[in-house]
């Protein structure tokens, strides 16, 4: 990457803030769709992937729904709804087909480097999470998006997946799980830095320890950023601006003073994971396990038991513990929710407040927790873990998007200013697994004159553009089997683990 660190003035094409998988999946989309344009990023900190990107701040899932049970919700009646799981699937679809695009046309290189094929499994324990698991993979299996998602009640078939479940644990409740052998482990920092790589190589310019402090509307119609840079003032002008800086997206927007951005707010989530690097535990354990949410917790506080490769090394990372900080970022400042703060947005972080006061008492539970109580949680997965074989580690700090309307939403959304000049990403999970959907989403709002024209190449980026394969089984079926090939997952046939 080119790095800059004289004060100047610029004009530019297109102005990305924030270094992360976001605006290195939008600068590489770009890239590829108008060759000719300039592009910067600004970054605040001193290399990219530092936040939420980094590969120790996430779980480094590629969420796709098929082991994740807070997208597959049970209603009262005992019900269980996919709608949700189906929508992220394709999503995550959309990601792999980019990724295979930019590996086959040598964009990327080894898909090794930031990719693995790592099974998804579900397990559960007690009659009733069994009752709902067993449905839950009834109504899946069913939809083409999964086939092939295996189930089982039976506790050796569920310790030929992964033996650490069931090293220490007795036969006095019952046990379920689900395998899906088509999943994987992402690292999206190192993803993050190819791409920005890539991109530089045509010209694109990173500006690291940039920190910008205002992002204004000029009388010609251009956006002015400017900021401090290693001590040094800057001012970049641009055509168009993407706000991808994590928590503080939200702060940066309401800077630019847009009227879509009125009346959002935000709540900020940290969290903690646990990690081994004992290759005795790390060699008896290939997948990523996710259990139940307990009651109150968050949807992205879901449990779960991961095996993850970081820098070419297998670890295991068990998590994540909720937590409560008024830091917007890791690297933050406590005082960032309280500058957030505007006339537009208080009542709705009030009412946000006043209606998950028991996300709030269970944060706050999670946080004074003791180690060893922590620890218990992860007994249930492995109930022959030793503290020992563990130290904590600090997760990237999520902030949910609180509406207009006060309501608490778990997920991303997209603030586009009317014409398109300027835009931004608020929330969190799932996140980095559905940057290429989001940037789609993003390119088609901001550009909508070169939309149409742009129609051949979207599509041989992501062959699927345009379609949905939830209703093409077909397509579905040759999405799955091309990335897979191209990626270098080598997933084997599933009568190979049943």
């Amino acid at each position: 990457m080119t790095e800059t660190n004289q004060s100047q003035q610029t004009t530019t094409d297109v102005l990305l803030i924030g270094g992360g998988i976001m605006s290195a999946t939008l600068a590489t989309m770009i890239a590829e769709l108008e060759p000719s344009w300039s592009i910067r990023v600004l970054e605040r900190l001193d290399r990219p992937a530092r936040e939420s990107t980094g590969p120790w701040n996430n779980a480094g899932t590629g969420h796709a729904a098929l082991c994740e049970l807070n997208y597959t919700p049970q209603a009262e009646d005992g019900s269980v709804d996919i709608s949700k799981a189906i929508v992220v699937n394709e999503q995550f679809a959309l990601s792999r087909q980019l990724w295979a695009f930019l590996v086959e046309n040598g964009r990327l290189p080894s898909p090794d480097a930031f990719i693995h094929a790592t099974p998804h499994m579900s397990f559960v324990w007690g009659e009733e999470n069994v009752a709902y698991l067993r449905e839950r993979h009834r109504l899946l299996s069913e939809h083409p998006l999964f086939e092939g998602m295996l189930y089982t009640e039976d506790p050796e078939q569920i310790r030929a997946w992964a033996p650490l479940l069931l090293e220490g644990r007795t036969d006095d409740e019952p046990i379920a799980a689900t395998y899906a052998v088509q999943g994987t482990d992402v690292d999206f920092g190192a993803l993050t830095e190819l791409l920005l790589d890539s991109v530089a190589e045509r010209g694109l310019t990173v500006d690291f320890n940039a920190d910008v402090k205002s992002v204004k509307r000029d009388k010609d119609g251009l956006w002015v950023v400017k900021g401090k840079q290693d001590g040094t003032k800057f001012e970049h002008r641009a055509k168009f601006v993407f706000v991808g800086a994590g928590g503080r997206a939200l702060t940066l927007l309401q800077k630019s003073r847009i009227p879509e951005i009125k009346g959002f707010g935000g709540f900020p989530v940290s969290g903690e994971f646990l990690r081994t690097d004992n290759p005795e535990i790390v060699a008896r354990h290939h997948a990523k396990v996710y259990g139940k949410a307990a009651v109150g917790a968050p949807p992205m506080s879901v449990p779960h038991l991961d095996t993850r490769v970081v820098n070419g090394k297998t670890s295991l990372m068990f998590g994540p513990y909720a937590g409560f900080s008024p830091r917007y970022l890791k690297h933050g400042s406590l005082l960032d929710m309280f500058k957030s703060l505007r006339w537009h947005n208080l009542i709705p972080m009030i009412r946000s407040g006043l209606a998950n006061i028991p996300l709030t008492i269970y944060l706050i539970t999670q946080l004074i927790s003791r180690p060893k109580t922590k620890f218990k949680d992860l007994l249930d997965f492995f109930p022959d873990a030793e503290m020992k074989d563990w130290q904590k580690i600090i997760a990237g700090q999520r902030v949910q998007v609180i509406r207009p309307n006060g309501v608490l939403q778990f997920g991303t959304e997209v603030i586009t200013h009317a014409d398109g000049s300027i835009a931004g990403l608020l929330g969190a999970s799932p996140g980095a697994s559905t940057a290429a959907p989001i940037m789609f989403e993003v390119l088609e709002r901001c550009f909508p004159a070169q939309w149409d024209g742009w129609q051949p190449k979207l599509t041989e980026m992501v062959p699927s553009h345009g379609h949905k394969l939830s209703t093409e089984p077909g397509l579905a079926r040759e999405v799955q089997k091309r990335t897979a090939e191209v990626l270098g997952l080598d997933v084997p046939d599933v009568s190979d683990v049943a």
